[in-house]
């Protein structure tokens, strides 16, 4: 029995998916990336909002409850890069949690990061 002239088609899936698999795992590296990207934005905003409140709301408060506050509320692995400052301003406390974003995990390097900032007025106590 004669093969056709065009050939065969055996190992042709596996061959095209090995040619993807590097593009494959290319966009679920970008992919990952975006969620640690917003998971860094998340707790940047939390964590200020957190210092802010606690620098208004606690017995004694100030600028070194709000630093506590808001670096307690940070992961480990994000609260050694992260920069927190807490000023008051015009009835205002401002918390301001600098982090730096990780580069595929936690540890390995770390992109120019990003900022959450929060504000809450202060309380009157008497």
């Amino acid at each position: 029995m004669r093969r056709p002239l065009g050939g065969d088609d055996r190992g042709q899936v596996s061959v095209e998916f090995m040619g993807l698999l590097p593009l494959i795992l290319l966009v679920l590296v970008l992919l990952w990336q975006c969620v640690l990207i917003g998971y860094t934005y998340s707790l940047a905003a939390h964590a200020a909002d957190r210092g802010a409140r606690a620098a208004t709301a606690t017995e004694g408060g100030g600028e070194g409850a709000c630093r506590s506050a808001a670096e307690e509320q940070l992961p480990s692995a994000w609260r050694a890069g992260a920069t927190t400052s807490c000023v008051p301003d015009a009835g205002l406390w401002k918390a301001t949690v600098h982090l730096g974003v990780p580069v595929l995990f936690p540890g390995a390097g770390a992109f120019p990061g990003v900022t959450g900032t929060a504000g809450v007025a202060k309380e009157a106590r008497g």
